[in-house]
């Protein structure tokens, strides 16, 4: 492929850019890593928290978990209480290559994030290259999410991307697998150096 049939490139956020896991907070709250483990995929699973991401509210979502696991009501509203310390920080290695291709004035650069719509206005704070992009769907914002096409088709035609000459980077194979089907190239996020080497392999200049 060559390099001037690259006009696109589109990042997934979340463990792309930012490095994100509930484990962060919940290893200071469990002593036991066993019972850490059980409650992430019982009580806070992370089926629950992509439901916060096609824009459901996070009072009444941390309330329903209440409901049903009341033993762990101070645990629970840890989640997005201290979401903070669920963020490891940004991957470095995967900023730079943002920051050189947002430089390369033969790209466009976007996101396409799975984020609740209350809490990316923290993220935007805390990152500062979140506003490095040339525009940013967020999920929440749009009440739906990937992998579902709808949300692939929202930031093309927002953005009028020809598909066929953009590339679409995430850590979730089932994300990239829309992305294909809806006319874009993928890659699937295995690391930083990976996906450098994943990016020149489609012809970009980095």
């Amino acid at each position: 492929m060559k390099v001037q049939q690259i006009e696109t490139i589109v990042f997934d956020i979340g463990n792309v850019l930012i490095d994100w896991n509930p484990e962060y907070l919940y290893s200071k709250v469990f002593n036991d890593p066993e019972k850490m483990h059980w409650f992430l995929e019982v009580v806070c699973p992370f089926w629950w928290n992509e439901d916060q991401d096609t824009g459901f509210p996070i009072a009444k979502a941390t309330q329903e978990r209440v409901n049903l696991y009341p033993k762990y009501e101070k645990e629970i509203k840890m989640y997005y209480g201290r979401w903070e310390e669920t963020i490891g920080g940004p991957i470095e290695q995967s900023v730079e290559i943002l920051r050189k291709l947002v430089n390369n004035p033969k790209y466009e650069v976007y996101a396409l994030t799975n984020w609740s719509a209350e809490l990316f206005p923290k993220a935007l704070k805390l990152f500062d290259f979140l506003h490095w992009f040339d525009g940013i769907v967020v999920s929440g914002q749009e009440k739906t999410r990937k992998p579902f096409l709808d949300i692939y088709y929202i930031l093309l035609e927002r953005y009028d991307i020809d598909p066929s000459t953009a590339i679409f980077i995430d850590d979730r194979k089932s994300n990239v697998r829309s992305a294909l089907e809806v006319g874009m190239l993928g890659i699937h996020y295995l690391g930083s150096e990976d996906c450098l080497k994943s990016l020149k392999s489609l012809g970009v200049d980095i």
